[in-house]
């Protein structure tokens, strides 16, 4: 299986989604519980194997204690 970045605009929000998880200290499975989702759900988004809906960035947002436009600029 092959790692999919689609965009340079999701290679960018993925990278940016890992930086803020190693800044606030969590490792995935963490992220993951406080998600209610799987380890491997936040190793495929940072990979950039799964997209998020911005529900979703949103809690990551909440998690990371970023403002959502962290991850879009």
């Amino acid at each position: 299986m092959s790692k999919a970045i689609y965009s340079e605009d999701q290679k960018q929000l993925v990278e940016r989604l890992k930086q803020a998880r190693i800044e606030t200290g969590l490792d995935q499975s963490t992220v993951a519980k406080l998600l209610g989702r799987t380890q491997s759900y936040v190793s495929k988004v940072e990979s950039g194997q799964r997209q998020v809906d911005i529900v979703e960035l949103r809690q990551f947002a909440r998690i990371y204690k970023k403002d959502i436009h962290y991850f879009l600029r």
